[in-house]
Order: C-alpha cells, then sequence, then structure tokens
C-alpha cells in the first residue's frame, strides 16, 4: 500500500469520527431543550396555552382585567378586587359555585353616592354592569362603617355570598343570598338578606339628601335594573361585599 493511499484513508476514518461525534452531540442538546419544554409547568400548558385553575400565575392574569376594563376609573378599590379574585378561585376549587363566569363586587369602601357594584364576566373579560347599591341603614350614613351578622342589627355584612333562586316579596322581584363566611355574614337567610330593587336606589335621592337612600342590611339596587342584574347573576354566582374592616380581615377564611 502506498504511502500516499495510507494518507487518504487516514483522512476518510478522521472525517467519519469527527461527523459522528457532531451528530452525537446535536442529538444530546435537541433531547435538552425538549426536556426543559415538558417541564414549563403543566403538560396542558404546553399543548393548549391555557393555565391551570385556582394557581397564581392565573389569578395574576386575571388582574390583568382590572386594567383592561378601566376598573380603577370606575372607582373600583384594587385592594377589593384583589381580595374579590381570592376568594372567587376558592370557591370555585370547591365547587361552591354553579356559575363560575360572573364575579359581583359590591366596594363597600366608596361612598353610597358613587356606583360602587360591578358585575364582571370575567371569561369574556366584559364589565356588564356598574351601578348604585346601598348599605344598611345602621351601617351608616354616606358612608358603610359598621357591619353585623346580628339579626335586626340594620347593618350590612361583609364577605362572600353565594346567589339563589329568585322570588316575589315585599320588595318585588328579588335575590336570595347565602352568605358563606361562618360568624361574618352566614345568618344572611335568618336575616333575609336578599338583593332587591328600591326607589331609594336613585340619582335624585342623592341629589336631595347627598347620600344614597339606606336598606335593613340588604343589598338593594335600582328599580330599573333590579329584573336584568338578578337575572344575570342569579343561580350559584359569587357576590363579595367589600368592607375595609379589620375584623373581617382577621377573620375571613377566603381571603387568607
Amino acid at each position: 500500500m502506498t504511502e500516499k493511499l495510507i494518507k487518504y484513508r487516514v483522512a476518510l476514518l478522521f472525517f467519519a469520527l469527527a461527523t459522528s461525534i457532531l451528530l452525537s452531540f446535536s442529538g444530546i442538546r435537541k433531547g435538552n431543550l425538549g426536556d426543559r419544554t415538558d417541564h414549563i409547568g403543566d403538560s396542558s400548558v404546553a399543548e393548549t396555552g391555557n393555565l391551570p385553575t385556582g394557581t397564581a400565575i392565573e389569578i395574576s392574569t386575571y388582574k390583568n382585567i382590572y386594567t383592561q376594563l378601566n376598573l380603577e376609573s370606575a372607582g373600583l378599590e384594587i385592594a377589593a378586587f384583589e381580595l374579590a379574585l381570592k376568594g372567587w378561585e376558592k370557591l370555585k376549587a370547591s365547587k361552591l359555585l354553579n356559575n363560575e363566569t360572573l364575579l359581583t363586587i359590591a366596594d363597600f369602601s366608596q361612598p353610597s353616592t358613587q356606583k360602587r357594584l360591578y358585575i364582571i364576566d370575567m371569561t369574556k373579560r366584559k364589565l356588564l354592569y356598574n351601578t348604585y347599591v346601598a348599605h344598611g341603614r345602621n351601617s351608616g350614613k354616606e358612608q358603610a362603617v359598621n357591619f353585623s351578622n346580628s339579626p335586626s342589627s340594620n347593618k350590612s355584612s361583609p364577605g362572600f355570598y353565594r346567589t339563589e333562586n329568585t322570588y316575589y316579596g315585599n320588595n318585588g322581584y328579588s335575590l336570595r343570598l347565602e352568605g358563606l363566611e361562618k360568624g361574618i355574614n352566614d345568618n344572611a337567610e335568618t336575616r333575609a338578606i336578599v338583593m332587591h330593587g328600591a326607589d331609594y336606589v336613585n340619582e335624585s335621592i342623592i341629589r336631595n339628601k347627598g347620600y344614597l337612600g339606606r336598606s335593613q342590611g340588604c343589598p338593594a339596587i335600582p328599580t330599573k335594573l333590579t329584573r336584568p342584574i338578578i337575572n344575570t347573576i342569579k343561580n350559584g354566582s359569587c357576590l363579595f361585599i367589600y368592607a375595609p374592616a379589620t375584623y373581617y380581615a382577621e377573620r375571613s377564611d377566603l381571603i387568607h
């Protein structure tokens, strides 16, 4: 075998060995990249882009709705919205809501002269209603500052409620509410705390008195909006009455 032929075969062998090493290295790198992709959270996220229900990531994503819907401009306190999200997520996880799409917030940190009731479609990311809502007559005049779960107190009760069925009572078309927080609002049925329309919930009362009319503890709404609002949120959606009261924040299991 000539020296020239030997050098040629050695060169071919070296080239084949180098090519094999490069291909192996490339395969290892592709495998590692695939592993990293598979472990970005739940596999359903990678395949569908949907977030697992109840995660901190999802709550963070929902907070974008606050900005998208200009809820700050509409007067809704960010603290009220964030606490509403926490409780709403827990209620969904516990399967306590028949209608998980809607979230209704009554922001009682605002005076009654403001439109402080917000009904939000969280799926469509749409503010359905923003209107007035009354608080209990013994909770305060313009501002709700005192709260109670006791019968005959004529005060509002803060916290999370589940909407129930409708009926016709002394206040016309009304919506039953179930208080979901023990010791905070679980006497709602005993106290006959419901959502109903009231003539004293209108802007002319505000102009004449400087504050909205008050109820016996019910979240009363404008008469003209009674039927559309009740029919929207009835049968198992979430209502959160926000009160910046220390005793509520300390006692509520749904916001911790």
